[in-house]
């Protein structure tokens, strides 16, 4: 899909993933209060497929990503990982949440990315059994964020 985007940095395989919360900087005690508050989530296994594609405009680069759908089942698990979060004493989720893949960053200055939006609008893809969230912790390098797992939650318990 890397064709003729100047500017855009394409995400390695393994750094593709969707985002079920974001929590951000948090010291051990609070990282292991977090880990422990999402054993409390039940929620069923998740049939998910790719939708289409879209952009975060941000100031001139931003962020190409694939949509992952259906909405609604993610967005529920969502809020009860939000919820989850806020209760150990984070704030809450202050975005709209929207599943998606990140497939590439713009740098400021980046190409407008008009014409790769039109032409991967029907990216669709089968769906697949997602039975498990996990819960990552990332390092940023100059390379990107490195995804270490820090626990595995398994979905249709309960």
């Amino acid at each position: 899909m890397d064709e003729g985007l100047p500017g855009w940095r394409w995400q390695d395989e393994e750094q593709l993933h969707v985002t079920l919360r974001f929590i951000g900087e948090v010291n051990g005690r609070v990282g292991d209060d977090i880990a422990a508050a999402l054993t409390s989530i039940h929620a069923p296994p998740v049939e998910l497929s790719l939708t289409g594609v879209g952009w975060f405009d941000q100031r001139g680069g931003g962020t190409l990503f694939a949509r992952v759908g259906p909405r609604e089942p993610l967005a529920t698990l969502h809020a009860k990982i939000d919820r989850a979060i806020t209760n150990v004493g984070l704030l809450p989720e202050g975005r709209a949440y929207l599943p998606h893949i990140t497939l590439a960053r713009g740098r400021r200055g980046a190409a407008a990315p008009h014409h790769w939006l039109e032409r991967h609008a029907g990216l669709a893809g089968d769906p697949s059994r997602v039975e498990a969230f996990t819960l990552m912790e990332s390092t940023l390098s100059r390379s990107g964020a490195l995804y270490e797992t820090v626990e595995t939650y398994r979905l249709g318990r309960g």
